[in-house]
């Protein structure tokens, strides 16, 4: 016969089960907004430098009028939903800075890696157009073509290896 489990033994084992009934149910509905988001098909994600703390790159009311129309033109485009017809869709992200405080708002397209300056309305819509929709850079507007590397890591470990011999003298 199994040894009789004290009280404060039960009470733990309790509140582990409370804990992983929470855990999963928590993981479930993360699926499910990760799902409804589409953030599996996303394609691209665009960063505008938009609504500063304090504002260097531009005026604030001229980086919320971008963020504004960028919202505004993905949603009409259709191309910030992920569909069944529609394999991938553009995720937009109002960034506080990017660091780089002159002629904007500036604009990101990863995994492009454009970086774009002056990002007013009438820019965004041929960066829109031209960049997202039509695949081209626009050279006048573009100020650094950086793009991610094409091998991710899959674990942290895959991180770590791969920095490491990144790092290593040849």
């Amino acid at each position: 016969m199994p040894p009789h489990k004290t009280e404060p033994e039960a009470t733990q084992a309790s509140t582990n089960s409370d804990t992983s009934t929470l855990e999963a149910s928590k993981q479930r509905t993360l699926a499910a907004y990760v799902k409804s988001l589409g953030l599996n098909q996303i394609q691209r994600h665009i960063f505008l430098c938009a609504d500063q703390t304090q504002p260097k790159c531009c005026s604030k009311e001229i980086s919320l009028e971008s963020w504004k129309y960028l919202k505004k033109r993905l949603k009409e485009l259709k191309l910030d939903q992920p569909k069944d017809v529609q394999a991938s869709c553009i995720f937009r992200t109002k960034a506080n800075c990017l660091r780089v405080c002159t002629s904007g708002p500036i604009m990101v397209v990863y995994p492009d890696g454009v970086w774009y300056h002056s990002a007013t309305p009438e820019v965004i819509e041929r960066i829109i157009q031209e960049h997202i929709i039509g695949n081209q850079v626009l050279e006048d507007y573009a100020f650094l073509v950086h793009p991610l590397p094409e091998t991710f890591p899959t674990s942290v470990s895959d991180y770590q290896a791969m920095e490491a011999a990144r790092t290593q003298p040849q």
